[in-house]
């Protein structure tokens, strides 16, 4: 694939819903961070559940800890 078609390949998004996201951090005067995000409304459902069931799951965890003592 050329040049040319690669960047053009990243402008067409994969899903008609899809959210991107783009940050540049600098930190100081020679480092500098560049970064990238997709994600559908189906990947931020998904992620809310995962976080949802390791915030219940910690929270298990540590009630439990203060039982024991």
């Amino acid at each position: 694939m050329s040049a040319l078609q690669d960047e053009h390949a990243h402008d067409i998004p994969t899903h008609p819903e899809e959210m991107k996201s783009v940050f540049d951090l600098r930190v100081g005067k020679h480092i500098t961070l560049q970064g990238s995000a997709r994600i559908t409304p189906a990947g931020v459902i998904s992620t809310g559940i995962a976080v949802a069931a390791m915030t219940f799951a910690v929270g298990y965890l540590i009630s439990s800890v203060g039982r024991r003592r």
